[in-house]
């Protein structure tokens, strides 16, 4: 049976953490796509720099996906400016690089605020809205490390665990309604959030317009899972069906175990872990969960 293409052009799409990396890419590939593009972001200042940037008719807000309030209020501007939201992308997200022992409570308590309170706090508030007018997409930016384990961001691959499973349970709960979930799951993707963090063997590093082509093509076709790249989710298939030992095996062999840990002493990332470390200053959208 073939698949139904879902237009672009004219709807109405709100980003959380679309100032910068993935949800500045996706901003600028939607808008292409005409559709009317509102963003949201903890840094007002960079989020007005992109929406003057991309030309977006809606202004940049300020959001806080830690506040529920502040996610309300993102979505109430969104629609008194542009209409109904016909798709929310939770986006925003954080990745500081810590072995498990040495982090403090505070990166772990603000990992899983913004990781996955702030996507929860997301779907609670647009879900509803969508269930009332009788339609709507809710895509949730997760990560290939909500389905591995790695070295250096247990944290972070714990709430992306936490964002897959999540999006698995909702979408069973909708599945009898006219609201549509996907969740995209990207490698490593070149903006900040991974700075410092070298490539691994065997797995292509992608850019953020890359992952933004595949929330594109989600948005078109309502695919549920969407991994990027594709490929990867033939490695996924293929290492849940060996022992222990060999996917042990083939970390090493392809460096995916050191690529984190080589990134917490990196100083080509100290700028970043600054950045989210000070509280006044959190960049809910500091490339947006660009996992």
């Amino acid at each position: 049976m073939a698949r139904t293409t879902h237009h672009i052009a004219g709807k109405v799409i709100a980003i959380t953490g679309a100032g910068r990396g993935i949800g500045k890419a996706t901003a600028r590939a939607l808008t292409q796509q005409g559709a009317k593009v509102a963003i949201g972001d903890i840094d007002l200042d960079t989020a007005q720099a992109t929406a003057q940037e991309l030309g977006l008719s809606a202004p940049a807000v300020r959001l806080d996906v830690t506040d529920r309030a502040s996610v309300d209020a993102f979505l109430d501007q969104v629609e008194a400016t542009l209409g109904p939201i016909d798709v929310l992308i939770n986006n925003a997200g954080i990745m500081p690089t810590v072995r498990f022992l040495d982090e403090d409570e505070a990166s772990i308590d603000r990992q899983f605020a913004i990781n996955v309170r702030g996507v929860m706090h997301g779907m609670r508030a647009v879900i509803p809205r969508m269930l009332n007018r009788g339609g709507g997409h809710v895509i949730n930016v997760a990560s290939t490390a909500g389905k591995f384990g790695v070295p250096g961001v247990a944290t972070y691959c714990a709430t992306k665990h936490a964002v897959v499973g999540l999006s698995n349970s909702v979408r069973a709960e909708l599945r009898d309604t006219p609201v549509d979930l996907s969740v995209v799951m990207p490698v490593i993707v070149r903006t900040e959030l991974t700075d410092g963090v070298p490539d691994t063997r065997g797995v292509k590093t992608l850019q953020p317009q890359d992952v933004a082509a595949s929330i594109v093509e989600a948005i078109q076709t309502r695919r549920y899972e969407v991994w990027c790249p594709r490929s990867v989710h033939a490695i996924y298939r293929a290492t849940t069906l060996l022992p222990l030992r060999a996917n042990d095996l083939f970390a090493q062999v392809t460096k995916a175990e050191d690529a984190m840990l080589v990134a917490i002493d990196s100083p080509a990332r100290q700028a970043y872990l600054t950045r989210i470390n000070e509280p006044a200053q959190l960049p809910a959208s500091t490339a947006g969960s660009d996992s």
